[in-house]
């Protein structure tokens, strides 16, 4: 080939003439960059090009302005051995193809990164494309083929077809599919439909992001909030009861409407000693002692029990047992749910806060309401009894009498033995009191040697026999003495309400305190009933 000057001139891209050397011999105004790295020696491929002329190789030339220039070179033999370099300026074309190469790679790892997986279903609405990672414990290619729906357990907030089958874009759409392993998975889909040049509907093709495990934590929390707000409603129930008795009452009632229980019991051990005691229930239940009897190696009970759902836990303050929850419900309802399980366990807990209250409370009682040394009611305390009784038995028309009861020479048990025996000597008196007395009687230490003794509905007759019985009995009392001339005795004044007369309870009072103080001035060691009122003496 022979090409002038002139002729590199009219090449539309760079053209250099080089000897065998490579050295340049000419170069057209466009071939400057390139003449320069060829001077340069920054043209790798020159001696390839040089060695077999028709060669081509792509290089980058670096330019003086910073950028790069792409050229697609060429060698062409021409005469007296020398070649020609041509070059095409692909600078534009390799930009172009590394950027979209760029953008499809971008658009892939978004892709990737946005959602779990990429699908494409085709017009007969099966899998034609599914992201290699695969979907739903799956491989790839063990999806592609089949129907969306053959794994698609629900499908919320849809209103048409699904976003697999979608006719237009949809986006976030929440379906719950099954998993390789049966397992539920909530999948977050986004789709848009595919149409060929007519319109048709050709398929769809979208992504999907795993949600589960958020949709759980909500689920979860929402349970938890639920607890939390019939806890509150249990609790706030308990709280709101003025009276300590009727606390447990409230709580087997909120409890069992709160879990949805056909009914509760609530039991209270009021001593280490003690077994559970039923305080409080409501509704029906199954016999209870089958569960009570497992709480002694277990807190918790949970099983069928008969025709019986039974869900049981103990209560507990400061680490001890004191007191049980047992819920019912009827086998033909649903069985008990883990968040059942976590909210009765909350509940004993509350119900063994209250328990304790309760036994605070009426250990408090029974200390403003007994004597300190004998465990015997109180004055305050029998009076206000006796009060309520004497109301309730005038009103039914029913007998009942008061003995007064004052022990003689006790004085000369302490002077001549001490005072320990003198307590000696008073715990004896009130074993003898109990002993000659019904459960559903009352006695009382007034003070010091005083004590009294309500009896029940009952008439003369029976007074009268319960003072002769006490007289007897109060001759074992003599080890007490202070000594011969002054033995331990007692004096009994005795009052009987006849049931049918307008007699007021402090008017029986005073009868009877009367007959007593008659009996010491008497001589002691006797008995005297107290004439009605308005009647004359009685013997």
């Amino acid at each position: 080939m022979v090409l002038g000057a002139e002729g590199l001139s009219a090449l539309p891209g760079p053209a250099v003439l080089l000897d065998r050397d490579g050295t340049i011999l000419a170069a057209n105004q466009r071939a400057e960059p390139l003449a320069l790295a060829v001077a340069q020696g920054r043209l790798a491929c020159l001696d390839a090009l040089l060695a077999q002329p028709g060669a081509t190789s792509v290089e980058s030339l670096q330019l003086a302005t910073g950028g790069t220039l792409i050229l697609d070179l060429v060698s062409i033999p021409a005469e007296g051995g020398q070649v020609i370099l041509f070059g095409r300026d692909v600078t534009l074309e390799r930009n172009l193809r590394a950027a979209l190469v760029e953008s499809r790679q971008r658009y892939k790892d978004l892709v990737e990164i946005s959602s779990d997986f990429a699908w494409e279903t085709g017009a007969d609405g099966r899998f034609v494309f599914v992201s290699p990672k695969g979907a739903l414990g799956f491989a790839a290619d063990e999806l592609v083929g089949r129907r969306p729906a053959e794994f698609v357990l629900q499908e919320e907030n849809t209103h048409g077809p699904g976003p697999f089958d979608a006719v237009a874009p949809v986006e976030d759409i929440e379906v719950w599919m099954r998993q390789s392993d049966g397992q539920p998975l909530c999948l977050l889909a986004s789709s848009t439909p595919i149409r060929g040049d007519g319109g048709e509907w050709r398929g769809a093709r979208g992504v999907c992001r795993d949600v589960t495990q958020e949709r759980l934590r909500d689920a979860a929390l929402s349970r938890a909030n639920n607890r939390e707000r019939l806890l509150s409603y249990i609790v706030r129930t308990i709280r709101d009861e003025v009276d300590p008795a009727d606390m447990l009452k409230a709580a087997a009632e909120a409890t069992a409407r709160a879990l949805g229980a056909t009914g509760c019991q609530i039991f209270r051990i009021q001593s280490e000693d003690s077994d559970f005691v039923l305080s409080a229930d409501y509704g029906q239940f199954g016999d209870c002692r089958p569960v009570l009897d497992t709480f002694e190696a277990s807190d918790h009970y949970d099983a069928d029990l008969g025709e019986w759902r039974v869900l049981a836990s103990v209560c507990r303050y400061r680490h001890s047992i004191n007191g049980a929850v047992l819920l019912w419900r009827q086998m033909n309802r649903a069985a008990w749910s883990d968040d059942d399980r976590l909210l009765i366990d909350d509940v004993a807990n509350q119900v063994g806060l209250a328990a304790e209250q309760i036994t605070n409370h009426e250990r408090m009682v029974k200390l403003s309401r007994t004597d300190g040394l004998t465990g015997l009611f109180n004055r305050r305390a029998f009076f206000e009894e006796i009060a309520r009784r004497f109301h309730r038995l005038r009103r039914e028309g029913r007998p009942a009498a008061l003995i007064y009861v004052d022990l003689d020479n006790f004085k000369a048990v302490n002077d001549v033995h001490g005072h320990q025996t003198g307590d000696e000597a008073l715990l004896a008196v009130r074993d003898l009191l109990l002993q000659h007395t019904r459960p559903i009687d009352l006695v009382a230490r007034l003070g010091g040697d005083e004590f009294a003794i309500w009896l029940e509905a009952a008439e003369e007759r029976i007074a009268v026999k319960r003072c002769q019985d006490l007289l007897e009995a109060a001759k074992g009392l003599d080890p007490y003495s202070g000594g011969a001339d002054k033995p331990l005795g007692c004096s009994l004044g005795v009052a009987v309400h006849g049931g049918g007369d307008m007699e007021s309870i402090e008017e029986l009072i005073a009868r009877a305190d009367k007959a007593m103080y008659e009996v010491k001035r008497s001589g002691k060691g006797a008995w005297r009933i107290a004439p009605p009122t308005g009647g004359g003496e009685g013997a």
